[in-house]
């Protein structure tokens, strides 16, 4: 199924059914987004009480675009999308995106039926209906919103638009960037089976990002994840408690299922699952970005001594081992060490470190066999300190995984600077400890 979904994100060629001239409407956000995000096929704009729309020549339906159409975007009245899509596969379209609700989630279940008779009759591979759209960066296609153009390693599929919005913006504003995001809506065709095989497959992608409120089947949702190979998924599924299974039931009208159920699925086939929106993102940024370490044994290096107790309990909590330091270890480490440093785990460098006591300590204590990843957490306004971290993940092969807080104007600018460099940095101690046990309960 992922072969013919490639022809759907690689599209060459867009129509948007439903395209306004107001900017207020949705039809004219998406063309837009199309647009402004740098589509480098052609744009064909369907509007019959419009000549043109952005400065592109409108036309009254698909039967009257004289070239080829792969991708429709539909944005019409419900009751109207059976007919643009009789027309889509009349063109010969090769995808379909439903952004129009008023289907299956509304009661209307004979009307989807109806456009899903003619998804296959066609054989168009459709989103939606009831969904916020796609965005495929190395193809600079966001039919959808918001506009989000920086390309990174996270792959979100999500059937809440508005969660998957959300992290596209999150990696937008960190500089991240992401691969794709597509909303699922009431997957009438296209569901996450289909987008977890397409994005295991695709190098663009090296993580698969799921927002999913139940689970088309079961069956073979396992046997596509089995056949993702390394490359690791994290969900997010609510519904753990009575009332919460009820809404995911009501929206969308999905089949949330039992939890325990799901959980020990997630366990068997290594799926990472998050109990939040936030450890969705930050999840999913640790494995796009970190290697595995090979063990669960952690020096905590930093400059502030709360923030390191903080990473210690987290650490303990999570089954992740703050080492303890060994003598021939700490007797090297004192001897180039200011004598008010705590040499011990969590390693206290204390409010005046530097960059370069940092570069020290971690070419010193990188040496010792029984520590396998460092958490550098940077509690304070240190400058260079992207320059460091660059530095030593060239000169080791342990991982570092950074926190930086506390640092002002100093922090902004190079925690910037690593996550445009594909470092990523945490915002606090806790959700750095929290990512690297993601990391380390990855299949693999």
């Amino acid at each position: 199924m992922s072969n013919s979904l490639v022809q759907v994100f690689n599209a060459q060629s867009v129509a948007v059914v439903g395209a306004s001239s107001n900017s207020e409407k949705t039809g004219h956000t998406v063309l837009k987004n199309i647009v402004d995000g740098g589509f480098e096929g052609d744009i064909y704009p369907i509007n019959p009480k419009a000549d043109t729309i952005l400065d592109l020549k409108c036309y009254q339906s698909l039967k009257d675009i004289p070239g080829a159409v792969d991708l429709v975007v539909i944005i019409v009245p419900a009751a109207l999308v059976p007919q643009v899509m009789e027309e889509a596969g009349a063109k010969g379209a090769k995808g379909a995106v439903i952004i129009s609700g008023g289907f299956r989630e509304t009661g209307n279940e004979e009307l989807e039926a109806e456009v899903v008779k003619i998804t296959k009759q066609y054989q168009i591979r459709t989103i939606g209906p009831n969904c916020q759209g796609f965005n495929y960066t190395p193809n600079k296609l966001c039919a959808s919103w918001p506009l989000i153009k920086g390309e990174g390693p996270v792959a979100i599929i999500s059937q809440s638009g508005t969660v998957g919005a959300t992290l596209e913006m999150w990696a937008e504003s960190e500089s991240i960037g992401i691969s794709g995001f597509v909303s699922l809506g009431n997957k009438s065709d296209v569901s996450e089976i289909d987008l977890i095989e397409f994005f295991a497959a695709d190098p663009n992608t090296k993580v698969v990002s799921l927002y999913i409120e139940g689970v088309k089947d079961g069956t073979a949702f396992k046997e596509t994840v089995k056949k993702a190979g390394d490359t690791p998924i994290v969900i997010l599924k609510p519904g753990r408690t009575k009332k919460g299974r009820k809404a995911a039931e009501s929206h969308t009208k999905s089949i949330a299922g039992s939890d325990q159920i799901f959980d020990a699925v997630c366990k068997q086939l290594g799926i990472i699952r998050a109990n939040d929106i936030t450890e969705l993102y930050d999840y999913s940024k640790s494995l796009g970005f970190l290697k595995k370490p090979r063990g669960r044994s952690m020096l905590v290096i930093t400059s502030s001594g709360g923030s390191g107790i903080i990473a210690t309990d987290v650490a303990e909590a999570n089954g992740i081992n703050v080492v303890d330091l060994n003598e021939e270890l700490k007797k090297e480490l004192v001897d180039v060490l200011p004598d008010h440093c705590v040499v011990a785990n969590p390693l206290d460098l204390t409010g005046d470190a530097t960059a370069e006591r940092y570069k020290t300590t971690v070419e010193i204590a990188a040496k010792d066999d029984s520590i396998d990843f460092f958490l550098v957490i940077f509690g304070d306004p240190i400058p260079r300190a992207f320059d460091i971290v660059q530095e030593l993940k060239q000169q080791t092969r342990k991982e570092i995984v950074v926190c930086y807080l506390g640092g002002g104007e100093t922090e902004k600018e190079e925690v910037q600077k690593m996550h445009q460099h594909g470092i990523p940095a945490f915002p606090t101690p806790e959700r750095a400890v929290k990512a690297v046990k993601a990391l380390l309960n990855t299949k693999g």
